[in-house]
């Protein structure tokens, strides 16, 4: 089906994005090049996600969305040229987030508003705070970042406590909310292209 809106296209290489029909893409977010979103993604208003820089083989590496990702709005995602950026099943992603690769996001994580991801990898679990600088590190499973942290190295992250039930059931209350968005918008979506 070829996309009504203008906001999703190729990048300069020619890589379209690759969209599972679950997704709820709203139309002011771009979405551009070698991006592709998996089942029961949300994604916001304002958000941009663009796959375009070539690495030295001249190719793009992509970006992944995998299942039930929720990108809230004003989400910036990009990636150094020929770099790779995966966030994972059931991640939410707040609010004015930056995340530049190369970046892995495992499962289940939550990286609150305004936060910035640079060339790290958070294993599954992991809550990231508000305002917080996670770069050039590793944090382990189900790690806590306090906002406004500035994360570094694994020193820097060694001394951080886990994640707590609370938290936990805070980050399932997020999902919940996107999928319910997902869903209605693409009713309201549904109900207007039938008219």
């Amino acid at each position: 089906m070829k996309n009504p809106f203008h906001n999703i296209r190729p990048n300069l290489a020619g890589d379209q994005p690759e969209i599972h029909p679950s997704a709820l893409i709203d139309p002011s977010a771009q979405i551009i090049g070698k991006v592709i979103i998996g089942r029961n993604v949300f994604v916001a208003p304002l958000v941009v996600i663009r796959a375009d820089e070539r690495g030295p083989d001249g190719a793009v590496a992509p970006i992944v969305l995998e299942e039930e990702v929720n990108i809230g709005d004003g989400v910036i995602i990009h990636s150094q040229g020929g770099e790779l950026v995966t966030i994972g099943q059931r991640t939410s992603v707040g609010h004015g987030v930056t995340i530049h690769g190369p970046c892995t996001i495992e499962a289940d994580c939550f990286l609150a508003m305004r936060c910035t991801i640079f060339n790290a990898v958070l294993e599954a679990g992991v809550w990231v705070g508000m305002s917080s600088i996670v770069t050039r590190t590793r944090i382990e499973t189900h790690t806590y970042v306090p906002g406004g942290s500035l994360i570094r190295s694994v020193e820097d992250a060694q001394d951080l406590r886990l994640v707590s039930a609370k938290e936990k059931q805070y980050m399932q209350k997020v999902l919940d909310a996107a999928s319910r968005l997902r869903e209605d918008y693409l009713k309201l979506r549904l109900g207007s292209v039938a008219k």
